[in-house]
């Protein structure tokens, strides 16, 4: 099984964005502060996927607090997935010619890209894998 979660953008004025956002029927529906990160995540999502319960869709709006000027797409961020075997997905991907750009290392969260270089978070369903070989002593490849 594989389920959409979220996509993410990097924002530079957070509450301008919630503005925008809340034009198209979006409001905040959970904020979490980083202080050891120096970054806030914001979830946004309309009314009608809050009703959706678990399976709601969410826009992550990402504020890193120390100013940045983003280029070459570092401000869409990356699109989420859930799935059931994050070791099987990265493998199937690999084994595909995918370069697994941050490997599962911790048996929960991985990132590869598209062709075109964007982003995708792979997430584990449920509680994370024990560590596994190769993924856990795999370096980072590239960005993400």
């Amino acid at each position: 099984m594989t389920r959409y979660l979220h996509t993410m953008i990097r924002v530079t004025d957070p509450e301008a964005t919630i503005r925008f956002f809340a034009l198209l029927g979006l409001e905040e529906v959970r904020r979490i502060d980083n202080e050891q990160g120096r970054f806030t995540l914001i979830f946004l999502a309309s009314k009608d996927d809050q009703a959706i319960g678990d399976r709601r869709v969410e826009v992550e709006l990402t504020h890193n607090w120390d100013p940045e000027t983003y280029g070459g797409g570092r401000n869409f961020g990356h699109l989420a997935y859930r799935v059931d075997d994050v070791y099987e997905t990265c493998q199937r991907l690999a084994d595909a010619g995918v370069t697994i750009n941050r490997p599962p290392r911790d048996g929960h969260m991985a990132f590869v890209k598209t062709p075109d270089g964007i982003s995708i978070e792979l997430l584990q369903a449920g509680e994370p894998k024990a560590p596994a070989e190769p993924w856990a002593s795999m370096p980072n490849t590239g960005s993400w």
